[in-house]
């Protein structure tokens, strides 16, 4: 499979399956979440990635040890050894048969399959990079974080090559700098309260369509408090209005990010919405 996400967008809406998809039995940010995802229609998954004591990288979301393994445990405090041990539990806090898989396990398991958003990048850049090369997988790979001198110059030291995406809640002046600076800037990941902020504006997204990035929209829900997309979201789409939920960010954007990614292609399936009209 070739991989060129800027063709992927012209052909379809990109979904994204926020840490697989997961449930029941199935842990997310396992390989079971994913290939789940993958079978469901999802073109992409996001996975967070921590390290041990010792140096390895885990696939996990730090600072979830307590939910996840229902035990008062740290991964950053914990050897590799120890982290293989581990068993995740499932949505009743039962322990599973499911451990914590390393992203060189995922990334294998991975190769060629799908494009993969590697999220708390910036915590372990130059030990994740290292990891993706030696798998040979850049093309595959998606970066986001915010736009801050800190956090770019840590993309542009150890990662200038690979597909990066800015997470913005105000314009400013993000897209004029980024084009300036030696990363491979592809898009933006646009955060927004209300449809009337500048960053959910027509006008931004042809500005950047104009210059070849690509609009990324949230339909995730992680905290009803923090608002990514005015409201249209999987929340808006699974409690009855669908249109409004994941028909308007389809509408509109090139990638969607869901935690339900079965849902999400078929309704866009049904209505005309998944493929792009050539």
């Amino acid at each position: 499979m070739k991989f060129d996400i800027r063709e992927t967008a012209r052909e379809r809406v990109i979904l994204c399956a926020h840490r697989g998809i997961f449930g029941g039995n199935i842990p997310c940010n396992t390989i079971a979440s994913f290939d789940f995802a993958i079978a469901e229609g999802a073109d992409m998954v996001e996975l967070d990635v921590t390290k041990s004591a010792d140096g390895e990288l885990f696939i996990f979301h730090p600072g979830m040890e307590r939910r996840q393994f229902c035990r008062d445990v740290s991964i950053p405090k914990m050897t590799a050894a120890e982290v293989r041990e581990l068993r995740l539990c499932n949505v009743d806090g039962t322990r599973t048969e499911l451990g914590v898989n390393t992203l060189d396990e995922v990334l294998e398991h991975l190769k060629g399959r799908c494009y993969i958003n590697v999220d708390k990048f910036g915590d372990n850049p130059a030990e994740i990079i290292e990891c993706v090369k030696r798998h040979d997988m850049k093309d595959q790979i998606i970066l986001k974080c915010s736009p801050r001198k800190e956090q770019l110059d840590v993309v542009e030291t150890y990662a200038p090559d690979i597909q990066f995406l800015p997470v913005i809640s105000k314009i400013g002046d993000t897209h004029e700098m980024l084009k300036s600076r030696n990363i491979n800037y592809i898009g933006t990941e646009l955060l927004f309260t209300t449809e009337e902020d500048d960053t959910a504006s027509e006008a931004y997204r042809e500005l950047l369509h104009k210059d070849g990035k690509l609009c990324w929209v949230n339909a995730i829900v992680y905290d009803y408090r923090a608002v990514l997309a005015a409201g249209h979201s999987d929340d808006a789409a699974i409690l009855g209005d669908p249109e409004f939920g994941w028909g308007w960010c389809a509408d509109r954007f090139d990638i969607i990010q869901t935690d339900w990614i079965g849902s999400v292609s078929r309704f866009l399936e049904k209505t005309g919405r998944r493929y792009r009209t050539k």
